[in-house]
């Protein structure tokens, strides 16, 4: 499964959210610091979910990024987070 498969299905399970995108932007930090040679390792996340409404910005990335800690000790690098209400 692709890492960006992983996080659709995490994503789902723990948010159950209305809308959900998740883009693998990882051929545009080719060369750069954490880009792996395989890819799959920048994403970005547009989400509108209730379980992330009236929370702080920063609790709900840390929500986030907490259902992905597996692949980001597996490699993830970075993850941009939009929130959509």
């Amino acid at each position: 499964m692709s890492v960006r498969d992983v996080i659709v299905e995490k994503l789902s399970v723990k948010f159950t959210p209305s809308h959900l995108e998740v883009i693998d932007e990882s051929a545009r930090h080719a060369g750069h610091a954490g880009a792996r040679a395989e890819g799959e390792s920048h994403f970005r996340v547009r989400i509108a979910a209730p379980g992330l409404v009236g929370k702080s910005r920063l609790e709900q990335h840390r929500q986030i990024n907490a259902a992905l800690a597996d692949e980001f000790a597996a490699g993830l690098h970075a993850l941009a987070i939009e929130i959509i209400r």
